[in-house]
C-alpha cells in the first residue's frame, strides 16, 4: 500500500500539482507509525490483478470518513475506483452513517462529483512542508 500511494502519488496527481507538490505530498506516506494509524482507524478494501498485486485501495471509517482511494497508475480508467468506491459506500452504509466526507485531489474531484459527491468546500491542507489544494466532498447516502 505504501508503494502504491507513492507511486500514484508521483504519477497520477503530477497532473494536477507541481513536482515539489507531489514529491511533498508523497512523503507522508513514508512513516511506518502513520501507516499503523491509518490501519486501525479504517476499514480498508483492495483491489488486485490476475497475479495477486495489489492495484488499488481505498477505506473508510466508522464515522463516515473516506481516508483514501488510489488506483496504481498503469490500472487508471479501468473502472477499479468505481468498484472500490462501491464497496466503501456499502460499507458505510453498514455502520448506519448518513453521509461519508473525503477530502479529495484536484486529480480526484471530477471522478467523485461523476459518482454524486458534492463540494462542501474548497481548502489547502498541509502535506509535509506545503499547502497544496483539495476538496471537501459529501454524499447523502439513501438510507433505503
Amino acid at each position: 500500500m505504501k508503494d502504491l500511494f507513492r507511486m500514484t502519488v508521483l504519477n497520477v496527481n503530477a497532473r494536477d500539482y507541481t513536482e515539489e507538490e507531489v514529491k511533498d505530498w508523497a512523503s507522508c506516506g513514508d512513516s511506518e507509525i502513520r501507516w499503523r494509524e491509518l490501519l486501525a482507524g479504517n476499514r480498508y478494501v483492495g483491489a488486485f490483478n490476475e497475479c495477486n498485486v495489489l492495484v488499488g485501495f481505498s477505506s473508510m471509517n466508522k464515522d463516515g470518513y473516506l481516508n483514501s482511494m488510489f488506483v496504481h497508475k498503469d490500472f487508471q480508467h479501468r473502472g477499479i475506483a468505481t468498484q472500490l468506491l462501491s464497496e466503501v459506500e456499502r460499507i458505510a452504509g453498514q455502520y448506519g452513517v448518513r453521509y461519508i466526507t473525503c477530502e479529495v485531489s484536484l486529480t480526484a474531484r471530477t471522478f467523485f462529483e461523476k459518482k454524486g459527491y458534492e463540494i462542501v468546500k474548497i481548502q489547502k491542507y498541509k502535506a509535509n512542508r506545503l499547502e497544496l489544494t483539495n476538496f471537501v466532498m459529501r454524499k447523502v447516502l439513501n438510507c433505503g
